[in-house]
């Protein structure tokens, strides 16, 4: 067999060298913002349609969006553009959102799924569904009955009606997990932070495929994904920000090849340290619980709760949870009622991860748990206004064998390892260099820090064995994919 740097190296070659779609159709209807595949188990797995007018995004010279402020121009002058408040939206020469730059309308019609294990000859295939125009034009498919452990290849076509020739045809693939009780090999990338104004490429983001190179069984998203705060002053410029995002060729590409968990933090729930009982006037008609309904609508996500748990084999198991949903004001006294997860989701983390048996086990949080973090931030469990229920999680995964901590948010990269339980917290970093700041590299906490970088990249995750032995490595990568620094977890007796 080939040394595995030689076959990753091969993998690399042929998924950038594979089209991720059919040739487009003259007539439409069309998928330029892809597909995505989702809440992937070692049975089931969902795929996220969407059709879409053209084929390509509306270029970057189109028109743009407007707002009248309340404030006369020399009070705007005086305040930061994000605290001025918008009491309308003007769309040049009587455009819509469908026409400015970067969006991608979409249409009208029915899609498809047809997916076979690679290889195989016989297609399974979907009845054909109608996209829901009050849902931005996507439609999920849930697939079950599904081999454990298995690359499928996937279609997914489009038409306009019933008796319409196709349209665009995208395919790409997707691994199940093992199944529970199988050792597996598993590879996992993370991210978080993606301004859209900050890519490093002319075509979308270098960590894209910089990750394809992994050949990674799937990819968590830590929130963050998009940013409405500036723009999002409706909810049909919500749905812009995903449009535009998830129009990127690399965001494309990628999606179409690998699974992916996505999570929601404030930005692209509704605005920067938001709850749900918040009140204020700065996103104009966009409200919090369309935030929540948006997200929903373009992620692969399904009906379930947004706080899920997910098994790889025997050797892994992840949470994913919900920091946004069920929290308490910011400002509210800490103290044991004041809370970031609810009482539900703290009693679900508790009881899930007591029932499992995986070797390693890895909370994958939208925010930090162990920091450090900056004194100026009030918003999460390494910050002081939530350490009520932060000492109250660290304490519990720190008596855990073999758990660690994923979180997003910060826009550097850090590894830390908590004084009080040793539980150890990897910070993944921004999708870009450009996006990355906040910290100090010269700000190193040695009773804390073992690793740290302001930098832009993507953590991988390894969980192998090794002469029998289950072992877990953690990688930061660099935008471009170099490894920065690399934490080995033994599996403890």
């Amino acid at each position: 067999m080939l040394p595995r740097a030689v076959r990753q190296s091969l993998f690399a070659w042929m998924v950038i060298a594979v089209p991720i779609s059919a040739a487009v159709a003259a007539e439409g209807p069309y998928q330029a913002t892809g597909f995505k595949i989702g809440e992937v188990t070692d049975r089931s797995a969902i795929v996220w349609t969407r059709l879409t007018l053209r084929p390509e995004p509306n270029p970057p010279d189109a028109p743009m969006v407007q707002f009248r402020y309340a404030e006369q121009p020399e009070q705007r002058r005086a305040k930061r553009r994000k605290r001025q408040r918008v009491i309308g939206v003007v769309y040049p020469d009587g455009l819509t959102v469908a026409d400015i730059r970067h969006a991608a309308p979409g249409s009208a019609g029915q899609v498809r799924v047809r997916y076979r294990p690679e290889g195989a000859n016989r297609w399974e295939q979907t009845e054909w569904a109608d996209v829901n125009p009050e849902r931005d034009f996507t439609h999920q498919f849930e697939l079950t009955g599904l081999r454990p452990n298995t690359r499928y290849e996937v279609q997914v076509e489009g038409r306009r009606s019933a008796n319409a020739e196709l349209g665009q045809v995208r395919i790409g693939r997707f691994r199940t997990a093992p199944a529970p009780d199988q050792p597996a090999r598993v590879v996992f990338t993370v991210s978080t932070g993606q301004g859209f104004g900050d890519q490093d490429r002319p075509d979308g983001f270098n960590i894209y495929p910089e990750m394809l190179k992994l050949d990674p069984s799937f990819f968590v998203h830590t929130g963050d994904i998009v940013y409405y705060d500036k723009l999002a002053k409706t909810i049909e410029l919500a749905r812009y920000h995903w449009q535009r995002t998830y129009s990127r060729p690399t965001n494309v590409a990628f999606h179409c090849q690998v699974a992916s968990y996505f999570i929601k933090d404030d930005h692209d729930t509704w605005q920067n340290d938001c709850w749900p009982s918040m009140k204020n006037d700065k996103m104009f008609r966009f409200t919090f619980q369309q935030g929540l309904a948006v997200f929903r609508e373009q992620v692969p996500m399904g009906r379930g709760p947004t706080y899920r748990t997910y098994r790889w084999g025997k050797d892994l198991q992840v949470w994913l949870v919900e920091g946004r949903d069920f929290r308490s004001p910011n400002p509210m006294p800490d103290g044991p009622e004041k809370t970031i997860w609810g009482k539900t989701q703290k009693e679900w983390f508790k009881r899930t991860v007591q029932q499992s048996d995986a070797t390693f086990r890895i909370l994958i949080s939208p925010t930090p748990l162990v920091g450090p973090d900056r004194d100026s931030k009030h918003d999460n469990h390494a910050n002081k206004d939530f350490a009520h229920e932060g000492n109250e999680l660290r304490r519990f995964i720190g008596r855990q064998k073999n758990m660690v901590v994923i979180c997003g948010d910060r826009h550097w990269q850090y590894m830390s390892i908590d004084p009080a339980t040793g539980v150890r917290e990897y910070s993944c970093g921004p999708a870009s260099d450009q996006h990355a700041g906040g910290w100090r590299n010269s700000d190193f906490r040695p009773d804390r820090h073992r690793y740290l970088q302001v930098i832009g990249g993507f953590l991988s995750v390894t969980v192998d064995r090794i002469d029998g032995e289950p072992m877990m490595a953690v990688r930061f990568h660099n935008v471009h994919g170099k490894v920065q620094f690399t934490d080995w977890v033994r599996a403890a007796d």
